[in-house]
Order: C-alpha cells, then sequence, then structure tokens
C-alpha cells in the first residue's frame, strides 16, 4: 500500500508539474505546428511511438493527451511495450489500459488517440509498432511472428522502430535482415521510422523509397515532454506528416497505408517530393517578381514564409547578366530578401531569369535536397 502510495504522489507532482509550468510560461494553451494543408489533403502532426507508466515510461497516460495538445499536434497513438513492464510490482500488467486512460482526455481536448502497441524483441526483427489495434492483449505471445500475424490479423499499420538503435545495433548503423523482406513480403510491415528521437537513419531512409514503404517519425518518448524537448525555445518533438482526407481516425489510417506521410524533424522535412514541394509552395511566396535594376546597380526580390521552417537554399546559379547570393535562408514566420545584382552598367531591355537552388533540408533522398526555381523578371534601366 505504501509503495502504491508513493507511486500516485509521483503521479500527481508530475502533473502539478506539467500544469504549472515553467519560467512564467502557461502550457495550458496550444502552440499550433506551421505547415499548411497541401494537395487536397490536411497536414496532421502525429507522434505514433510513445510511453506511459503502463511500460517503462515516467508520465500518466492522459498527460500524453495534453501535452500534445499543448504542442500542436493532432493524433498520438500510446504504444507502451508488450513485453517489458519494469513498473508491473507498482501496477498491474494491463496492455489497453494506457489508451482506455489517454483516449478520453484526447478526446476531450480534440487530439485523436490511437490504440497501438510495441512489440519489443530483438534484433531481428528489433521493435516493431503496430497502431489501429484492437486488442493489445492478444498480441502477448511467445513467438515475435505471432505476434505480428495478430496485429495484422486486427488490421494494424506496423512499423519498424529505431532500425539503427545503439541498443541493438552498437555502431548505429541500420541493417536489413531476412526477417525484414519475410515481413514486407507478407504484407506485415508498412512503415519505418527514418526518424526517431533526434536520430535520423539514412538507410531506412532509402529502403523506404526502395520498398514502397511509408516514411516514420516519432518521439518515443519516456520522460515529461519538457525534459526532452525545450517546447518553449522553439524546439519540437519529431512528428509524422500524415496527408489525410480528413481529421478522424479512419482517415489517418487510410493515409499511411496509402504512404501520404513525410518527417518533421528539427528544421528538416524527409518525404517524397510532391508533398515537400507543395508544403514549400503553399509556404513560401515571392512578393515582387518583377525587379527594375538601374545601371551596374542591384534590387531585391522580396520572399515570404508562412511556415515553421527556415528553408535552407545553396546554389543560386549565376547568369551572364545578373548574381545571386549563392546561400540564402528563408526564415520561418517571416519576409526576407534576396538581392540581385547587375553584371554591367551597360544592360538595357527585359529579360527572364529562372534562378535555381536547392533546398538542403528538405530531403527528397539520403544526401539529396529538393531543388526550387524563382522565376524572375528583370528591367535593366540605363544608369544615371
Amino acid at each position: 500500500m505504501k509503495k502504491n502510495l508513493a507511486i500516485l504522489a509521483f503521479l500527481g507532482s508530475i502533473s502539478a508539474f506539467l500544469t504549472l509550468g515553467i519560467s512564467g510560461h502557461d502550457p495550458r494553451a496550444r502552440v499550433e505546428v506551421n505547415l499548411p494543408d497541401v494537395l487536397g489533403y490536411k497536414t496532421l502532426k502525429c507522434d505514433l511511438h510513445i510511453h506511459t507508466v503502463f511500460s517503462d515510461g515516467l508520465v500518466w497516460p492522459n498527460i500524453r493527451s495534453e501535452e500534445a495538445w499543448r504542442e500542436g499536434l493532432d493524433v498520438i497513438s500510446i504504444t507502451d511495450h508488450i513485453e517489458y513492464q519494469p513498473h508491473k510490482e507498482d501496477l498491474p500488467t494491463a496492455h489497453n489500459r494506457s489508451f482506455e486512460i489517454a483516449e478520453p482526455h484526447g478526446t476531450a481536448l480534440g487530439v485523436k488517440v490511437i490504440r497501438g502497441s510495441e512489440i519489443t524483441r530483438k534484433m531481428p526483427p528489433g521493435h516493431l509498432n503496430a497502431v489501429f489495434l484492437n486488442d493489445v492483449e492478444a498480441l502477448d505471445t511467445e513467438h515475435w511472428r505471432d505476434a505480428v500475424k495478430e496485429a495484422d490479423k486486427q488490421g494494424a499499420f506496423i512499423f519498424w522502430n529505431h532500425p539503427g538503435w545503439t541498443g541493438q545495433q552498437p555502431d548505429g548503423v541500420a541493417r536489413w535482415y531476412p526477417e525484414h523482406t519475410e515481413l514486407v513480403e507478407n504484407g506485415m510491415l508498412h512503415g519505418i521510422e527514418v526518424v526517431n528521437t533526434r536520430s535520423y537513419y539514412p538507410e531506412a531512409h532509402r529502403w523506404c523509397i526502395e520498398k514502397n514503404l511509408a516514411m516514420i517519425s516519432n518521439s518515443d518518448v519516456h520522460n515529461p515532454l519538457n525534459l526532452d524537448y525545450h517546447v518553449h525555445s522553439g524546439d519540437h518533438r519529431p512528428l509524422t506528416l500524415v496527408f489525410a482526407k480528413e481529421k478522424t481516425a479512419d482517415a489517418v489510417k487510410e493515409a499511411l497505408f496509402a504512404r501520404r506521410t513525410a518527417v518533421y524533424s528539427g528544421n528538416m522535412l524527409i518525404g517524397e517530393e510532391r508533398f515537400l514541394k507543395a508544403i514549400f509552395q503553399e509556404s513560401v511566396h515571392l512578393i515582387n517578381s518583377a525587379l527594375n535594376i538601374t545601371g551596374s546597380g542591384s534590387a531585391f526580390l522580396q520572399i515570404s514564409n508562412s511556415s515553421d521552417i527556415d528553408y535552407e537554399l545553396v546554389g543560386g546559379e549565376d547568369f551572364a547578366e545578373i548574381s545571386v547570393p549563392e546561400k540564402l535562408v528563408i526564415q520561418a514566420n517571416k519576409t526576407v530578401l534576396l538581392q540581385v545584382e547587375a553584371n554591367s552598367d551597360e544592360l538595357s531591355g527585359s529579360r527572364n531569369f529562372a534562378i535555381p537552388y536547392i533546398i538542403e533540408n528538405l530531403m527528397i533522398a539520403p544526401e539529396t535536397g529538393m531543388p526550387v526555381v524563382f522565376n524572375v523578371e528583370v528591367s535593366f534601366l540605363p544608369g544615371g
């Protein structure tokens, strides 16, 4: 009884910590993630890998729903470990209970909470998350194949967690095993975490492209979120962006199986070019695409950005007539200037230029940024 009371007191202190906030901030306020809806879909911000005290986390389940609401998320999945229950002397092993506690508070706040679980096995195949389950208890089996088959039977979306995790790959390099080929060939592996916490796995990124798997990015959070991410200073957990027809559980599930996802980690977006290009085009606009340059002077393009991403551009090919910066950062939620200089004072007339850049932090493949072109008309006027 004393041990149970101690646990309840600890949970109460954590709740008070999260409710009262830090440094004068009021945490019971939602900070939206400014990324546009694209291609006729809603851009939903999701974290599908979260732990609570019902496995090895340090937070009561309903706090996870409130953390998600405050940080601008739309969808979460509580994915406590099935096989690893370090608090079982204080809490019962009840695999569905964390979802049952988190879901009502999520509903009250408008955050979708999805029933899920982590199948926690040695490598291979490693750790797998199954989300959109009906009953987690049925996955508590001796053999990993039986657990995965049961998840598949329930219609779950199954993805491979942290494939380069140093707990299973000491050198941090993700490796593909025959067991993963088996899962893919049997239709029982649908995605891979390209980012887990702050780790990016380029091998997983490549596999998603080659094997038509969804790109996933999650926090895998165990502590209270504020202890792992400096949320009051602009830091944020990694998110899976899901491009869904609407904000419903069924629509999210449909989008995941259709691989309409992208990774949002730090100041980086990773995904198919069609989605990243749409996000960029919806958030970045040229305020003035026609410039007048007198003599050998210069003029400025004004470029506005309504998203939370600082777009980092490199390239900026020079032309015979004009020069532009080799690097440019289009800062989040600001308007910046791109200087265009005339290379001669003897130019005249109007000419159109397609100025190419590569956006380094929009990755369409490992070590491959997304190309973009700014189309500009420049009128050259005689000097005074």
